[in-house]
Protein backbone atom coordinates (compact mmCIF):
# COMPACT_ATOMS: atom_id res chain seq x y z
CA UNK A 1 0.00 0.00 0.00
CA UNK A 2 0.94 3.64 -0.31
CA UNK A 3 1.56 6.25 2.37
CA UNK A 4 0.04 9.65 1.58
CA UNK A 5 0.69 12.65 3.82
CA UNK A 6 -0.07 16.37 3.68
CA UNK A 7 2.99 18.60 3.95
CA UNK A 8 3.75 22.32 3.99
CA UNK A 9 6.70 24.08 2.36
CA UNK A 10 7.27 27.62 3.67
CA UNK A 11 8.13 30.38 1.23
CA UNK A 12 11.77 31.37 0.94
CA UNK A 13 10.58 34.98 1.12
CA UNK A 14 9.67 36.19 4.60
CA UNK A 15 6.00 37.01 5.04
CA UNK A 16 4.92 35.26 1.83
CA UNK A 17 2.57 32.28 1.52
CA UNK A 18 4.00 28.79 1.37
CA UNK A 19 2.79 25.74 -0.57
CA UNK A 20 0.77 22.69 0.42
CA UNK A 21 2.01 19.46 -1.16
CA UNK A 22 1.40 15.73 -0.80
CA UNK A 23 4.17 13.28 0.07
CA UNK A 24 3.53 9.92 -1.57
CA UNK A 25 5.61 6.90 -0.53
CA UNK A 26 5.31 3.55 -2.25
CA UNK A 27 7.83 0.71 -1.89
CA UNK A 28 10.17 3.16 -0.14
CA UNK A 29 10.17 5.51 -3.11
CA UNK A 30 9.19 9.08 -2.20
CA UNK A 31 7.46 11.45 -4.61
CA UNK A 32 5.88 14.88 -4.13
CA UNK A 33 2.68 16.21 -5.65
CA UNK A 34 2.38 20.00 -5.51
CA UNK A 35 -1.02 21.61 -4.99
CA UNK A 36 -2.27 25.07 -5.88
CA UNK A 37 -3.08 25.86 -2.25
CA UNK A 38 -1.14 28.70 -0.63
CA UNK A 39 -1.18 29.52 3.07
CA UNK A 40 0.91 31.45 5.58
CA UNK A 41 3.19 29.64 8.01
CA UNK A 42 0.95 30.69 10.91
CA UNK A 43 -1.92 28.80 9.24
CA UNK A 44 -0.13 25.45 9.32
CA UNK A 45 -0.28 23.08 12.31
CA UNK A 46 2.88 20.98 11.99
CA UNK A 47 1.97 18.58 14.80
CA UNK A 48 -1.37 17.63 13.22
CA UNK A 49 -0.26 18.17 9.60
CA UNK A 50 -3.30 20.33 9.14
CA UNK A 51 -4.31 23.75 7.85
CA UNK A 52 -5.79 25.89 10.61
CA UNK A 53 -7.30 29.35 10.77
CA UNK A 54 -5.92 32.16 12.89
CA UNK A 55 -8.49 34.03 15.05
CA UNK A 56 -9.43 37.47 13.67
CA UNK A 57 -7.42 36.85 10.48
CA UNK A 58 -10.45 37.26 8.23
CA UNK A 59 -9.39 34.12 6.30
CA UNK A 60 -11.54 31.56 8.09
CA UNK A 61 -13.82 30.88 5.10
CA UNK A 62 -10.80 30.65 2.79
CA UNK A 63 -8.99 28.22 5.11
CA UNK A 64 -12.08 26.04 5.49
CA UNK A 65 -12.39 25.80 1.71
CA UNK A 66 -8.73 24.73 1.44
CA UNK A 67 -9.23 22.11 4.13
CA UNK A 68 -12.20 20.73 2.19
CA UNK A 69 -10.18 20.66 -1.06
CA UNK A 70 -7.32 18.85 0.70
CA UNK A 71 -9.78 16.30 2.09
CA UNK A 72 -11.13 15.62 -1.38
CA UNK A 73 -7.62 15.37 -2.85
CA UNK A 74 -6.70 12.77 -0.24
CA UNK A 75 -9.87 10.84 -1.06
CA UNK A 76 -8.94 10.84 -4.75
CA UNK A 77 -5.35 9.77 -4.07
CA UNK A 78 -6.43 6.92 -1.78
CA UNK A 79 -9.11 5.81 -4.25
CA UNK A 80 -6.51 5.77 -7.06
CA UNK A 81 -4.10 3.80 -4.88
CA UNK A 82 -6.76 1.20 -4.03
CA UNK A 83 -7.69 0.88 -7.71
CA UNK A 84 -4.05 0.36 -8.79
CA UNK A 85 -3.48 -2.08 -5.96
CA UNK A 86 -6.59 -4.09 -6.86
CA UNK A 87 -5.37 -4.33 -10.46
CA UNK A 88 -2.73 -6.81 -9.37
CA UNK A 89 0.05 -5.15 -11.35
CA UNK A 90 3.08 -3.43 -9.90
CA UNK A 91 2.95 0.35 -9.79
CA UNK A 92 4.94 3.26 -8.45
CA UNK A 93 4.29 6.48 -6.56
CA UNK A 94 4.72 8.27 -9.89
CA UNK A 95 1.87 6.18 -11.34
CA UNK A 96 -0.37 7.41 -8.52
CA UNK A 97 0.56 11.02 -9.29
CA UNK A 98 0.08 10.56 -13.05
CA UNK A 99 -3.38 9.07 -12.53
CA UNK A 100 -4.29 11.88 -10.13
CA UNK A 101 -3.23 14.54 -12.66
CA UNK A 102 -5.17 12.77 -15.42
CA UNK A 103 -8.28 12.72 -13.28
CA UNK A 104 -7.93 16.41 -12.37
CA UNK A 105 -7.57 17.33 -16.05
CA UNK A 106 -10.47 15.20 -17.30
CA UNK A 107 -12.94 15.81 -14.50
CA UNK A 108 -12.64 19.47 -13.76
CA UNK A 109 -15.96 21.11 -14.60
CA UNK A 110 -14.54 23.44 -17.29
CA UNK A 111 -12.62 20.71 -19.12
CA UNK A 112 -15.45 18.18 -18.83
CA UNK A 113 -17.97 20.64 -20.26
CA UNK A 114 -15.64 21.69 -23.09
CA UNK A 115 -15.33 18.05 -24.16
CA UNK A 116 -19.10 17.59 -23.99
CA UNK A 117 -19.63 20.72 -26.10
CA UNK A 118 -17.19 19.48 -28.75
CA UNK A 119 -18.86 16.05 -28.77
CA UNK A 120 -22.34 17.55 -29.13
CA UNK A 121 -21.21 19.65 -32.11
CA UNK A 122 -19.58 16.63 -33.69
CA UNK A 123 -22.86 14.73 -33.36
CA UNK A 124 -24.80 17.54 -35.01
CA UNK A 125 -26.49 18.75 -31.80
CA UNK A 126 -25.43 22.34 -32.36
CA UNK A 127 -28.27 24.00 -30.45
CA UNK A 128 -27.62 21.87 -27.34
CA UNK A 129 -23.90 22.60 -27.56
CA UNK A 130 -24.71 26.32 -27.63
CA UNK A 131 -26.78 26.09 -24.44
CA UNK A 132 -23.90 24.23 -22.75
CA UNK A 133 -21.44 26.90 -23.90
CA UNK A 134 -23.62 29.76 -22.63
CA UNK A 135 -23.95 28.01 -19.26
CA UNK A 136 -20.21 27.35 -19.06
CA UNK A 137 -19.44 31.01 -19.77
CA UNK A 138 -21.90 32.04 -17.06
CA UNK A 139 -20.34 29.72 -14.49
CA UNK A 140 -16.83 30.84 -15.46
CA UNK A 141 -17.88 34.42 -14.80
CA UNK A 142 -19.26 33.41 -11.41
CA UNK A 143 -16.00 31.61 -10.59
CA UNK A 144 -13.79 34.41 -11.98
CA UNK A 145 -12.38 31.81 -14.43
CA UNK A 146 -11.22 29.57 -11.57
CA UNK A 147 -11.96 25.94 -12.48
CA UNK A 148 -13.52 23.51 -10.00
CA UNK A 149 -13.52 19.74 -9.77
CA UNK A 150 -16.85 18.05 -10.43
CA UNK A 151 -16.77 16.35 -7.03
CA UNK A 152 -16.34 19.80 -5.44
CA UNK A 153 -19.61 20.96 -6.96
CA UNK A 154 -21.46 20.99 -3.66
CA UNK A 155 -24.87 22.23 -2.58
CA UNK A 156 -23.17 25.29 -1.08
CA UNK A 157 -21.51 26.14 -4.40
CA UNK A 158 -24.78 25.89 -6.29
CA UNK A 159 -26.63 27.98 -3.72
CA UNK A 160 -23.93 30.64 -4.05
CA UNK A 161 -24.27 30.50 -7.85
CA UNK A 162 -28.03 30.98 -7.57
CA UNK A 163 -27.57 33.90 -5.15
CA UNK A 164 -25.02 35.47 -7.53
CA UNK A 165 -27.57 35.43 -10.34
CA UNK A 166 -30.27 36.91 -8.12
CA UNK A 167 -27.97 39.74 -7.06
CA UNK A 168 -27.60 40.64 -10.72
CA UNK A 169 -31.37 40.77 -11.26
CA UNK A 170 -31.62 37.56 -13.31
CA UNK A 171 -35.16 36.11 -13.39
CA UNK A 172 -35.86 32.65 -11.86
CA UNK A 173 -36.51 30.90 -15.18
CA UNK A 174 -33.14 31.99 -16.57
CA UNK A 175 -31.35 30.89 -13.38
CA UNK A 176 -33.18 27.57 -13.57
CA UNK A 177 -32.06 27.17 -17.20
CA UNK A 178 -28.38 27.45 -16.22
CA UNK A 179 -28.86 25.18 -13.22
CA UNK A 180 -30.60 22.47 -15.24
CA UNK A 181 -27.79 22.42 -17.79
CA UNK A 182 -25.20 22.07 -15.01
CA UNK A 183 -27.28 19.28 -13.48
CA UNK A 184 -27.32 17.45 -16.84
CA UNK A 185 -23.52 17.77 -17.05
CA UNK A 186 -23.11 16.55 -13.47
CA UNK A 187 -25.38 13.56 -14.12
CA UNK A 188 -23.22 12.58 -17.09
CA UNK A 189 -20.18 12.53 -14.79
CA UNK A 190 -22.11 10.39 -12.29
CA UNK A 191 -23.09 7.96 -15.06
CA UNK A 192 -19.43 7.75 -16.09
CA UNK A 193 -18.61 6.79 -12.48
CA UNK A 194 -16.30 9.80 -12.30
CA UNK A 195 -18.00 11.28 -9.23
CA UNK A 196 -20.32 10.15 -6.47
CA UNK A 197 -23.74 11.80 -6.61
CA UNK A 198 -23.69 14.31 -3.74
CA UNK A 199 -27.01 15.85 -4.91
CA UNK A 200 -25.63 19.41 -5.17
CA UNK A 201 -28.83 20.73 -6.82
CA UNK A 202 -31.25 19.73 -4.07
CA UNK A 203 -31.52 23.23 -2.57
CA UNK A 204 -31.67 25.32 -5.77
CA UNK A 205 -34.62 25.98 -8.04
CA UNK A 206 -34.74 23.87 -11.21
CA UNK A 207 -38.39 24.32 -12.19
CA UNK A 208 -40.08 26.54 -14.75
CA UNK A 209 -42.30 29.40 -13.60
CA UNK A 210 -45.35 30.39 -15.61
CA UNK A 211 -44.58 33.65 -17.39
CA UNK A 212 -46.99 36.54 -17.69
CA UNK A 213 -48.72 36.61 -21.06
CA UNK A 214 -47.30 39.45 -23.12
CA UNK A 215 -49.55 39.09 -26.18
CA UNK A 216 -51.21 42.32 -27.33
CA UNK A 217 -55.05 42.36 -27.37
CA UNK A 218 -56.65 42.49 -30.80
CA UNK A 219 -58.00 46.00 -30.06
CA UNK A 220 -54.44 47.28 -29.63
CA UNK A 221 -53.33 45.64 -32.88
CA UNK A 222 -56.19 47.41 -34.67
CA UNK A 223 -55.17 50.76 -33.16
CA UNK A 224 -51.59 50.25 -34.36
CA UNK A 225 -52.87 49.40 -37.84
CA UNK A 226 -55.02 52.55 -38.05
CA UNK A 227 -52.37 54.97 -36.72
CA UNK A 228 -51.66 57.91 -39.03
CA UNK A 229 -47.87 57.89 -39.30
CA UNK A 230 -47.62 59.84 -42.55
CA UNK A 231 -45.56 62.48 -40.72
CA UNK A 232 -42.82 59.92 -40.02
CA UNK A 233 -41.87 57.58 -42.91
CA UNK A 234 -39.53 55.61 -40.66
CA UNK A 235 -42.26 54.86 -38.12
CA UNK A 236 -44.70 54.13 -40.93
CA UNK A 237 -42.29 51.57 -42.39
CA UNK A 238 -41.67 50.03 -38.94
CA UNK A 239 -45.42 49.70 -38.37
CA UNK A 240 -45.83 48.03 -41.78
CA UNK A 241 -43.10 45.53 -40.97
CA UNK A 242 -44.71 44.81 -37.60
CA UNK A 243 -48.11 44.23 -39.23
CA UNK A 244 -46.55 42.05 -41.89
CA UNK A 245 -44.94 39.90 -39.20
CA UNK A 246 -48.32 39.67 -37.44
CA UNK A 247 -50.12 38.64 -40.64
CA UNK A 248 -47.47 36.02 -41.28
CA UNK A 249 -48.08 34.51 -37.84
CA UNK A 250 -45.02 35.92 -36.13
CA UNK A 251 -42.48 35.63 -38.93
CA UNK A 252 -39.08 36.87 -37.73
CA UNK A 253 -37.59 40.03 -39.18
CA UNK A 254 -34.63 38.19 -40.68
CA UNK A 255 -36.98 35.88 -42.61
CA UNK A 256 -38.92 38.87 -43.91
CA UNK A 257 -35.72 40.61 -44.92
CA UNK A 258 -34.84 37.72 -47.23
CA UNK A 259 -38.22 37.43 -48.89
CA UNK A 260 -38.24 37.73 -52.69
CA UNK A 261 -40.98 38.73 -55.13
CA UNK A 262 -40.80 35.21 -56.53
CA UNK A 263 -41.96 33.91 -53.11
CA UNK A 264 -45.38 35.46 -53.83
CA UNK A 265 -47.51 33.17 -56.00
CA UNK A 266 -51.28 33.31 -56.61
CA UNK A 267 -51.83 35.59 -53.63
CA UNK A 268 -49.91 33.35 -51.24
CA UNK A 269 -46.44 33.67 -49.76
CA UNK A 270 -44.36 30.52 -50.19
CA UNK A 271 -41.10 30.02 -48.28
CA UNK A 272 -38.87 27.26 -49.60
CA UNK A 273 -40.87 24.02 -49.49
CA UNK A 274 -43.14 25.18 -46.68
CA UNK A 275 -46.90 25.44 -46.94
CA UNK A 276 -48.46 28.88 -47.63
CA UNK A 277 -48.37 30.96 -44.44
CA UNK A 278 -50.95 33.61 -45.28
CA UNK A 279 -53.41 34.79 -47.86
CA UNK A 280 -52.98 38.34 -49.12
Amino acid sequence: MTSIKVKFRPSSVAGQEGTIYYQIIHERKVRQLLSDYRIFMTEWDERRSMVTSVPQSGRRTFILSIRECIRRDLERLNKIDRKLDAGGLSYTASDVIDEFNRYVHEYSLFNFMERLIAKLRQNGRVRTSETYKVTLNSFKKFRHDEDIMLDCLTSEVMEAYEAWHKSRGIVPNTISFYTRVLRAVYNRAVEADAVENLRPFRHVYTGIDKTIKRALPLAVIKKIKKLDLSHSPALDFARDMFMMSFYFRGMSFIDMAFLKKTDLTDGYMHIAAARPVSSL
